[in-house]
């Protein structure tokens, strides 16, 4: 895949594209279906499937109070649409000239100079330009004057539930229901960072523990202990993973990411792995010393084999 993350970097030879635009964060269900239509439509017109987002959500700069936690890093979020098969993707800055612009330079600069636009596909709400002033009907009118066709997606609904959205996932994680996030991002949730030395607890409980740096790619679930897979160089590797300042202890940080590797032992320091969540166990506990704690983890750990054993 093809990534420019300005316009000056988009050769001119580039296109003609057929582009969809939006945050794609989490790069969900729905984003895929998008994609998918996409990928359908440049093949039948021999256009390059293009992707157009920001380095940002907007309301990081327009609204910064309302903002929500980004569900991935950009390094993740070019990843996810890379295995989506898109074949470029333009990752604007979302500065404050970016925002002020008219919908009518914002067309003729990316879309039209840039890009070569001969396909927008977008959702019914989508809106562009300063204060956001331009509508799909105003798209459709500047694609025309431009030599562009619009066309406009339905919304992804998971069954009878409710449309498939980047804040479902957010709500659905919070609460660890990572199963019920999974169905809706249609992939395991998953965060990644570099393991980093701890405390060495788990070692002396007789369950050493990869403990990730705060420095986490990915939205965390909430504090619990879960059912993953470690990712290692391409590897996956059963675990159980804890989530919390683990209550037990006095020194242990907020939100610390420990992952316990089934049957292996392995170096992992300073190493990045990614942790894949595949079902909520428990919540944190607070437990009376070191041995109700050994007992626990070794109810966790069997619970962990139960559940990989039936996948």
């Amino acid at each position: 895949m093809q990534v420019f993350e300005s316009l000056s970097a988009v050769p001119d030879e580039f296109g003609p594209s057929a582009v969809t635009i939006g945050k794609f964060d989490g790069v969900h269900a729905g984003h895929r279906r998008v994609i998918d239509e996409l990928l359908a439509l440049s093949a039948d017109d021999g256009l390059t499937a293009t992707v157009l987002t920001f380095d940002r959500n907007p309301l990081g700069l327009l609204s910064p109070e309302s903002c929500p936690v980004a569900l991935l890093s950009n390094d993740q979020k070019l990843e996810r649409l890379e295995e989506a098969g898109v074949a470029a993707t333009l990752m604007l800055a979302f500065d404050r000239a970016f925002s002020e612009q008219s919908p009518e330079d914002f067309v003729r600069r990316v879309l039209v100079d840039a890009l070569h636009a001969r396909m927008v596909l977008v959702g019914p709400d989508f809106r562009f330009g300063a204060h956001g002033a331009g509508t799909v009907a105003t798209l459709i009118e500047l694609g025309v004057e431009a030599g562009f066709e619009v066309r406009m997606i339905d919304e992804f609904r998971l069954g009878a539930a409710r449309k498939a959205s980047s804040t479902w996932v957010r709500e659905l994680l919070s609460e660890g229901r990572v199963r019920e996030a999974a169905e809706v991002l249609g992939r395991l949730p998953s965060i990644r960072s570099v393991v980093v030395h701890g405390h060495e607890r788990g070692h002396l409980l007789g369950y050493p523990t990869a403990n990730l740096s705060p420095q986490i790619e990915g939205y965390i679930p909430a504090d619990g202990v879960y059912a993953a897979w470690l990712g290692v160089a391409g590897t996956q590797y059963r675990a159980a993973v804890s989530i919390g300042n683990n209550p037990t202890f006095d020194d242990v940080p907020d939100k610390q990411v420990e992952a316990h590797v089934l049957d292996q032992t392995l170096d992992l320091y300073d190493t990045t792995v990614e942790v894949s969540f595949l079902e909520y166990l428990r919540p944190m506990n607070k437990f009376d010393g070191m041995e109700s704690l050994r007992v626990q983890m070794t109810l966790d750990e069997a619970r962990v084999r139960e559940i990989f054993a039936a996948l």
